[in-house]
């Protein structure tokens, strides 16, 4: 019962999770009337960054024995990505 609370709760979430990340890049975009070559190289960025992370959760997992370990290492990539999420200059509109 927990894992289907747990599913519904995740999956009420991505859903608006995607298209505010999809929101959020199209504001870093320059002006151009060609905005689909930007948004393919977000769409491979994102399946390597997939890969990339679960290699990582999977390495840690097998180095340390415990997924909570996997999870802390994963956790500190998304307060780094916050960090520097801030650090993007603001333009006026």
């Amino acid at each position: 019962m927990q894992f289907y609370i747990a599913a519904s709760l995740v999956g009420l979430v991505m859903g608006g999770v995607q298209s505010l990340a999809r929101s959020t890049y199209s504001k870093f975009l320059p002006e151009t009337e060609d905005t689909t070559s930007y948004f393919s190289f977000y769409d491979v960025a994102e399946k390597i960054g997939i890969v990339i992370g679960m290699v990582i959760f999977a390495t840690i997992d097998q180095i340390t024995g415990s997924m909570r370990n996997a999870i802390l290492f994963l956790v500190i990539f998304f307060l780094g990505g916050i960090f520097l999420l801030f650090r993007v200059p603001k333009e006026e509109l």
